[in-house]
């Protein structure tokens, strides 16, 4: 693949976030060698960029010639510029239309539009467009003629048949797509029709996103930035890191994101939002936007949210707003011409002696034009001194006119005019004047700059960037702006200008007689605070923060990922376990021997069977084998109650062989002896501490929904993993909160936060000091006579548990206690050295083991034999072995003689561990013993 030597991150890069995007500001102000400014740049957004079709919508014609002289311009321009950084601009639609002269001829017009605007002003990034010409073309010639006229253009077309046009863009897109993500449900008797259609609709929208990434990636190069546009492309993040999964990948919503409640109502919702979070940064116009989509995550998918995006499995998913701005200067220079003044002179001559107030909008259902119409209304009934004073100019350009709903809205609309015009209208003047059509350019900055108020009433706008241009063309009359408050816009100009509901009538006339009384003291004050916003935030500014935020989050996305360990390679971890002499696998049995109890495309899975964990019926077949081979030893470790292990494990002991599985739950070990010392810590906990918490606990899942308790000998675990997530973080915070101030105030306890679960455990129950006792345990039930040189230990276990990973760490003594790290590390290493001079015991001589001639391995001797109850020591304390004294010909020997390349610790399900490798799943764990069990029964070394 060939490769592009601007890949965007420098190789001397900043060591902190702050400094890298501090540098990247300063470099976007710097100015770039022979670069030009034009005033006849587009800012209306192409066709399919969602909601910021709320600009000009002007004919494309009247400025076709110059917009393309510019675009030419830029291309030769980037020929002899130094190189940089590649762009990959993928949207539905191009930003040309193209018309079929013959059958190899096309003429293409350029398509004015914001995000156009904004890239044609970016100096850092050359941008190539991919994306739909918006005709259909099925024969190669004309396939062919098109892509090299397009190429010109720095386009590169997608070619998508009038079948998958319709399902994916007409249907799914359209019909389904649009009106969730605007709150818009539909019509009752589409329903069941749009129900039986959806999943073909579902299937050619998953196949055109997988056309575009097929072009994508036909065209990538090493380095190049992929920006993905809106809700027709959803799936396409994901269809393109299978194909490279190093590849940087944006994505931007241009419309607004429902909240959680609204998006599950969707069948494909899991499916979208997974495919959107293989993207590396997500982008949205404002921050509630952003914030439903996280919640969505968690709320659907059951992921971690966090103030920086979204996390899975290790991976984060960045999650940012970036409201999108205009071309300010391009509007400011164009007042200044001598075509727009001429048009200002000529509108003031008309509407002389009367306020002007401005509604541009498409004739749509989010942009609340009757609601607009209705208050306009009732303004002129509550207020008749203005009845002849005051006209509102209301631009509608028609949008989809073949779909009944939009032709119902059109004869509402103009019904409403008809009557108001009727009633308040004279033979000489009417208050309303509606156009069901366009304007060119000129015409409607003329228009902005003679308004005295812009109504802008959109019931549901990702951004709605007319707002924006009426500010930037008001610097002369400084108009009033009354801004619905569900438009993107109202976060970013709400301080200027008069925020309103727009559902209600009331409120809006209430406004409109607000904006025509007010001072001009306080008009100017309005107008300074969001001029200077649109003129600071421009489209240019909104583009290059987003990609510079993009290769920003490639670069941590690179540093995190070389803090997770690697998956681990089966072949090694077998090959090291039929070399060896002496094996112990120790295993976790929640999320790792365990049925899966999680259901695709939902967050958590069935509750019931959580409860009530089982061993997973695949591995009984290959735990069993691997339990006849004498050289193997199995030790199975949970958190769950004895009973589980029992009706799981020790069900099946006569199957497997009683002696080579040791169950442990805890620290304990099925034996006689151990169970008697379990009975002891189990009563104290329970009578003591545990009977306090209980009360509790018991209180706080009364309260909470789906929510569950667990009683086990030496601790209590309160799982809301099931219930709302937002609720069942203030529960736990709350219960936390009780058991500080009262049971575990002044006990000896230790309390663990799991991801959604707290547990209250006595001091010191910890997977690591249980493998301390069950060795000495597994010595003696088992009569070793050689030392355990490999060790695989797997499991999805709680931070507090992973000290069963480093327990086994083939570390060099001098190297724990020579470290000269402070006293607190010092003790922490000689707690280390105590724990690894126990793994001694008494065997005969013939055990006795053979140092390794090269490796890091863990044999030692035991420096103070006294200091901890070791399964070798006469004391009768209740130490962790049998107790059984050695007879005199017996000599004293190490239990581990454990290479490093022989040690091989796994976590389940997680990459934040200390564990050396790492297994995706469970599924991963039962295809690993699966391989291993057939290796041992063969014999056969990888």
């Amino acid at each position: 693949m060939p490769t592009n030597k601007s890949n965007g991150i420098s190789n001397n890069v900043p060591p902190t976030r702050l400094e890298r995007i501090l540098r990247s500001r300063k470099t976007s102000k710097e100015p770039y060698p022979n670069e030009a400014t034009d005033t006849n740049r587009g800012t209306e957004p192409f066709e399919g960029e969602g909601d910021n079709l709320g600009t000009s919508h002007v004919e494309q014609n009247s400025e076709a010639d110059a917009i393309q002289g510019v675009h030419g311009e830029m291309c030769e321009k980037q020929e002899a510029r130094p190189t940089r950084q590649r762009l990959l601009v993928v949207a539905n639609r191009l930003p040309v239309s193209a018309i079929r002269r013959g059958e190899a001829t096309w003429s293409l017009e350029i398509s004015a539009g914001g995000l156009v605007s904004a890239l044609l002003g970016v100096k850092k990034f050359e941008a190539r467009w991919i994306g739909w010409a918006g005709v259909n073309v099925p024969d190669e010639a004309g396939q062919r003629a098109l892509t090299t006229a397009l190429a010109e253009k720095m386009c590169i077309p997608v070619f998508l048949d009038e079948d998958i046009v319709h399902q994916y863009y007409n249907g799914y897109c359209n019909n389904i797509l649009w009106p969730l993500f605007h709150y818009l449900g539909l019509p009752q008797e589409d329903r069941l029709a749009t129900t039986r259609s959806f999943q073909s609709q579902f299937d050619a929208y998953k196949k055109a996103n997988q056309m575009f990434a097929d072009v994508v990636n036909e065209h990538y190069v090493e380095g190049d930035v992929v920006w993905c546009h809106d809700y027709h492309l959803m799936f396409l993040p994901e269809c393109l890191k299978k194909y490279n999964s190093e590849m940087k990948v944006g994505w931007f919503l241009h419309t607004p994101f429902p909240s959680s409640e609204i998006h599950r109502t969707l069948p494909s919702r899991s499916e979208l939002l997974r495919s959107v979070l293989a993207a590396d940064l997500v982008g949205f116009h404002t921050y509630d936007y952003a914030r439903h989509f996280v919640s969505a995550c968690t709320r659907i998918l059951g992921l971690e949210g966090t103030p920086e995006g979204v996390e899975n499995q290790g991976r984060l998913t960045r999650v940012a707003a970036f409201p999108i701005g205009i071309d300010s200067l391009r509007f400011i220079r164009a007042l200044e011409t001598s075509e727009v003044q001429g048009r200002i002179n000529d509108l003031k001559r008309t509407f002389a002696g009367r306020k002007v107030m401005l509604g541009v909008d498409r004739l749509d259902m989010i942009k609340g034009i009757p609601q607009k119409i209705l208050a306009f209304e009732k303004f002129l009934e509550e207020n008749s001194e203005w009845q002849q004073k005051v006209v509102l100019l209301q631009i509608a350009v028609p949008t989809r006119t073949d779909v009944p709903e939009y032709q119902k809205l059109t004869s509402q609309v103009h019904e409403i005019v008809g009557r108001i015009n009727g009633r308040f209208g004279t033979l000489t003047a009417v208050p309303i004047h509606h156009l069901d059509r366009s304007l060119d350019f000129y015409a409607l900055c003329a228009l902005y700059a003679v308004t005295d108020v812009a109504l802008v009433t959109s019931l549901r706008d990702g951004m709605n960037l007319v707002s924006y241009e009426f500010v930037a063309c008001q610097e002369s009359k400084k108009g009033v702006l009354i801004l619905s408050e569900f438009a993107g816009a109202a976060q970013s100009l709400g301080a200027g200008a008069i925020l309103v509901n727009p559902w209600n009538i009331t409120e809006v006339a209430s406004s409109i007689a607000q904006a025509l009384n007010m001072l001009p003291e306080e008009r100017e004050k309005r107008h300074k605070h969001n001029f200077k916003h649109v003129t600071n935030h421009t489209a240019q500014l909104w583009a290059e923060t987003f990609v510079s935020e993009l290769n920003e989050t490639v670069v941590e996305a690179d540093i995190r990922k070389r803090k997770v360990p690697p998956k681990l390679i089966p072949e090694n971890a077998i090959k090291r376990y039929m070399e060896s002499n002496n094996r112990l696998l120790i295993l976790g049995f929640n999320a790792t021997l365990t049925e899966p109890v999680d259901t695709p495309g939902r967050r958590g899975g069935d509750q019931i069977k959580e409860m009530h964990l089982k061993l997973h019926p695949e591995l009984k077949g290959p735990l069993t084998a691997l339990c006849r081979d004498q050289k193997t030893t199995i030790v199975v470790l949970s958190g769950s109650d004895r009973r589980v292990l029992d009706n799981s494990v020790s069900s099946s002991t006569e199957l497997w062989g009683v002696r080579h599985v040791v169950s442990s739950r805890k620290w304990d070990v099925f034996t006689s002896h151990q169970r008697g010392m379990d009975d002891n810590n189990a009563r104290a906990f329970k009578h003591g501490v545990g009977w306090q918490c209980r009360h509790v606990f018991e209180y706080f899942t009364e309260r909470t929904p789906r929510s569950h308790y667990d009683r086990r000998g030496t601790s209590l675990v309160w799982n809301y993993k099931y219930a709302d997530v937002e609720f069942g973080k203030i529960q736990a915070r709350d219960l936390l909160q009780h058991l500080w101030t009262g049971p575990i105030s002044n006990a000896s306890v230790d309390v663990v936060q799991g991801s959604r679960s707290v547990e209250v455990r006595a001091v010191g129950v910890t997977k690591g000091a249980a493998i301390d006792r069950i060795l000495g345990e597994i010595v003696h039930s088992k009569s070793m006579t050689s030392p355990i040189d490999y060790v695989l230990c797997a499991g999805h276990f709680l931070g507090k548990d992973e000290d069963v990973y480093t327990f086994f760490e083939p570390e060099p003594l001098s190297d724990d206690i020579n470290m000269g790290k402070g006293k607190g590390t010092e003790a922490l290493k000689v707690s280390s050295v105590e724990k690894k001079a126990s793994l001694k015991v008494s065997a005969s001589k013939s055990g006795s083991s053979k140092s390794s001639s090269h490796g890091k391995t863990q044999q030692r001797p035991l420096p103070n034999s006294d200091k901890r109850t070791t399964p070798n020591n006469n004391s009768n304390g209740g130490g962790s072995g049998s107790g059984r004294r050695p007879s005199p010909e017996k000599i004293s020997w190490n239990v581990l003689d454990l290479k490093g390349e022989n040690y091989f610790s796994c976590a389940v399900g997680r990459t934040r561990t200390k564990a050396r490798f790492t297994f995706g799943t469970s599924d991963d764990v039962i295809s690993f013993l699966n391989e291993l069990a057939a290796a041992s029964c063969s014999g056969t070394s990888f």
